[in-house]
């Protein structure tokens, strides 16, 4: 049984390949590093990761690009024994287009592509393609001839900024595009139309779109045309997936879609959607990947299994499931060379600047660099939260010789929203344990009042999350008890719908250890394991 969404916490806009009997899944990044997630199954229920492709310097450098810019919207295609992975880089987003016209939109992006024979393996240095827009998208066609779309950004004052999608023919042998780029489909009246895939079935090219924006409007449409560069005619029935009217579904936001074939013959659609907090509009954790059949109508048009062209919190798979679950990676100790899997940092394609596993075995050990509003050189190591109830804890050895040096504990969607449990130093209290908050309400960072001094040693720092309830608490001592700070945060300010909407807010929350020195001395600090458990509510004093 398919459970979704598959894959929990931060995964957006999925593009879905099958090779044989292998599924692969390859998800959006943004700013954090390595570049682009893909996850592979072969019974659709139970997904691994098994690679971030763009890891090298000469790949990737996301220094300087600001919150929910960076790698957007991979396309994973596969031909001929070889893996093609087209991707945006955004470098600038400016304000969000609320309307479609808003005066002048400058952006800056760039698509490129990176090939490998392995998902696992090493991938190809970039090549340049376009920079008419973003969400690219490879088709392979069967007489041989592959082509690129993309939407295509239109910067202009009075116009529709989401310009339609165009397409332009790939040259395989050549590594570049070849001929004039065609405008092939300019949407519906749903607008933001975006993220094009493109397949062939029945003698009919489909196109496979994202329309409404990314919010609770958000839906996937359909067009079809016996030729490649058009016209595309869109089913008259309206978006093929959609949440939008459909307010009770625990998946919302449902869009971004990508077809495949299984290997019995049916039909999938692999789709971003986002969870709520109950009773709220908040999306914590972000926009996740959901995955259910589809299937064919007799006028050729698709449609969900139901007909309803709602996501399904659970669907029948296709494929055999092929044992159980594997274990969730509950407590990291970090006593191997590289990075446990679930880690993930921000920006930098030099990891050996802001961490170290070797200099201390058995600790990972964090360089303070940045604060944790910069753009450029951030120590933070950090995971996905993908369950409403975690508790989350970590052993800190640090010593702080001046109050601009800090480590701790980091809830963290952006640099404008985060909750901080950190050790620092001061002259009034020495070193102590302070909480401080940045949330969109305010300006700035809030630091909230509770100080406590802790005494020489490593400090246990704890976190228990209950939906949109968040406690810090910590120990000196396995025989201590613990103490918990009185203020409960509110985790709602640390989603996507949090702050202005002015602004884009295109990841979700990720948890772990961060360490800072604005004085520019890079002091370090230890720690020596990290613990992630989902749990139920749980009382605390």
């Amino acid at each position: 049984m398919i459970r979704n969404p598959v894959l929990k916490g931060f995964n957006p806009d999925p593009s879905l390949v099958r090779v044989g009997g292998d599924y692969y899944i390859a998800t959006s990044t943004f700013e954090w590093f390595p570049g682009i997630q893909i996850h592979h199954s072969r019974d659709l229920v139970h997904w691994r990761l098994v690679g971030r492709p763009l890891r090298r310097p000469s790949q990737l450098d996301l220094r300087g690009v600001p919150d929910s810019c960076g790698v957007w919207a991979p396309c994973l295609t596969h031909k001929d024994g070889l893996f093609y992975l087209v991707y945006s880089i955004v470098l600038r987003y400016g304000r969000t287009t609320v309307s479609g016209v808003n005066g002048l939109a400058l952006r800056d992006f760039h698509n490129f592509l990176v090939t490998s024979p392995s998902v696992e393996g090493d991938w190809s240095d970039p090549v340049r393609l376009n920079s008419s827009g973003f969400d690219p998208s490879l088709f392979h066609d069967d007489d041989g001839r592959s082509y690129l779309l993309n939407m295509l950004w239109d910067h202009r004052p009075d116009q529709q900024h989401f310009g339609g999608i165009v397409l332009q023919e790939y040259s395989l042998a050549g590594r570049s595009l070849i001929g004039e780029r065609r405008l092939i489909y300019a949407g519906t009246d749903l607008g933001f139309t975006e993220g094009p895939h493109l397949l062939k079935h029945d003698g009919w090219y489909y196109l496979i779109v994202a329309e409404g924006g990314t919010g609770w409007d958000h839906a996937v449409t359909m067009a079809r045309s016996r030729h490649i560069e058009g016209p595309y005619e869109t089913c008259p029935t309206g978006p093929i997936l959609t949440s939008r009217g459909y307010p009770e579904s625990a998946l919302q936001r449902a869009g971004h879609g990508d077809l495949i074939q299984a290997r019995d013959g049916s039909w999938l659609i692999a789709y971003l959607c986002g969870r709520p907090l109950p009773g709220r509009r908040h999306c914590v954790m972000g926009r996740e990947t959901a995955i259910q059949p589809m299937r064919w109508r007799a006028d050729g048009w698709m449609e969900t299994l139901d007909g309803e062209c709602a996501p399904a919190p659970e669907a029948e798979s296709p494929e055999a499931e092929i044992g159980v679950a594997p274990p969730k990676a509950v407590r990291a100790d970090f006593d191997a060379a590289d990075l446990p899997a679930e880690f993930q940092w921000l920006r930098s394609p030099q990891p050996e600047r802001l961490f170290s596993l070797t200099q201390r075995p058995g600790f990972l050990r964090l360089y303070g660099r940045e604060s944790l509003g910069s753009y450029f050189e951030q120590a933070l190591v950090a995971r996905r939260q993908q369950d409403f109830c975690v508790s989350v804890s970590t052993m800190l050895d640090y010593s702080p010789r001046n109050f601009q040096q800090s480590a701790g504990l980091v809830f963290y969607y952006n640099a404008r929203k985060y909750h901080y449990c950190y050790v620092t130093w001061d002259v009034r209290y020495g070193r102590h344990l302070r909480l401080t908050s940045a949330v969109p309400d305010t300006q700035g960072a809030e630091t909230l009042s509770t100080i406590y001094p802790l005494a020489d040693g490593p400090v246990e720092i704890s976190a228990s999350v209950e939906y949109e309830r968040l406690r810090f608490g910590f120990r000196q001592s396995a025989d201590d008890g613990w103490t918990w700070f009185g203020a409960a945060l509110d985790m709602c300010q640390l989603s996507d719908e949090a702050g202005s909407q002015d602004l884009p807010n295109f990841t979700g929350t990720f948890v772990g250890m961060a360490c800072q020195d604005m004085s520019g001395d890079g002091l370090a600090a230890d720690f020596d394991w990290f613990c992630y458990q989902e749990t139920g509510p749980v009382d605390l004093p």
